[in-house]
């Protein structure tokens, strides 16, 4: 654990915001800022140093070693700014998705274009193992996104699963939780629960997600510290596939109609923005969702310029 300025626990703070702002939108991955911000490794690092080192130091009253062990300060940090950014911007974020759906999804559009350039220069050394795991992980983003979401449990066995599963893919980038969540129609059931306080609801799910976050931590970092390249590979064609759920431009094909009588987009397909204003006349805000694109990928130029660590060191 390494001391930090209040600078740039300030900066933290901000990445936390940054993810979870990420994490509230179907689609896009709170896993793909950590990346792109310089503290993915710490982060996974952190989450698996609780373990039974952390338990026997707690047991002993230890707490400051407790602490120091699991780098305390710096998830303490990191998770403020993640809840507090769903807390302040999930209701903000569904409002746009319902109100300028172009507009945001054009500029996660850029966001991710920009994250696969960072993320996929951090590939040292391509290999025919490398590249399939790039082909792998844009085949497998890919399905995620054309699925159709199911017809699913509210009891409590599957709320806990649910919160294991969107966890394991909240940390991976280029894989969204919230759009698994999705799919297995849990992600408005748990926006309600958030919304109306369901404390039960809240602690299951939140269980779910501790315990696939410790379990699924140790497999992540096992894989970046032996397999460096392909890990990075596979990740960044998650990305590259997640391409296709943030197209701005779609066309209902199915619809259904949720518990509340509100008639939602069940399955869409991608469609040029000429296409668009044909079969919906509406606006396709062409020059604006150009601009938002842009200002996307340039917003996460300029995050990895600041972060980049002189001091990398070559990884196979």
């Amino acid at each position: 654990m390494r001391r930090r300025s209040l600078k740039e626990y300030l900066l933290l703070f901000s990445k936390g915001m940054g993810m979870g702002a990420a994490d509230v939108v179907p689609g896009v991955s709170g896993g793909t800022i950590a990346f792109i911000t310089g503290i993915y490794e710490e982060l996974l690092d952190s989450i698996r140093s609780v373990n039974g080192e952390a338990l026997r130091l707690l047991s002993r009253f230890d707490l400051m070693g407790f602490w120091r062990h699991i780098n305390g300060t710096f998830l303490v940090v990191l998770v403020g700014g993640i809840l507090f950014s769903i807390a302040s911007l999930s209701r903000l974020v569904v409002y746009l998705l319902e109100n300028h759906t172009i507009l945001l999804w054009a500029f996660f559009f850029g966001l991710i274009v920009a994250s696969t350039v960072v993320v996929g220069k951090k590939i040292t050394k391509w290999r025919p193992i490398v590249l399939l795991a790039g082909i792998a992980g844009v085949a497998i983003a890919y399905w995620v996104t054309i699925a159709v979401p199911m017809q699913t449990p509210e009891a409590y066995w599957f709320i806990l699963l649910s919160g294991a599963i969107a966890i394991c893919a909240m940390i991976l980038p280029g894989l969204s939780g919230s759009f698994l969540l999705l799919l297995m129609a849990k992600y408005e059931f748990m926006m309600n629960a958030l919304k109306e306080l369901k404390l039960d609801i809240i602690a299951v799910f939140a269980v779910g997600c501790v315990t696939g976050l410790l379990a699924f931590s140790h497999v992540l970092n096992w894989m970046l510290k032996n397999h460096y390249n392909t890990t990075v590979a596979l990740l960044t064609g998650f990305m590259v596939g997640s391409l296709n759920k943030v197209w701005p431009w779609k066309e209902t094909v199915e619809t259904y109609t949720d518990r509340h009588g509100v008639v939602k987009p069940l399955v869409q397909e991608n469609i040029s923005p000429g296409a668009f204003e044909q079969l919906t006349g509406e606006p396709s805000y062409l020059l604006y969702a150009i601009g938002l694109a842009i200002f996307g990928f340039l917003l996460v130029y300029l995050i990895d310029r600041l972060t980049d660590d002189p001091n990398t060191v070559e990884r196979v």
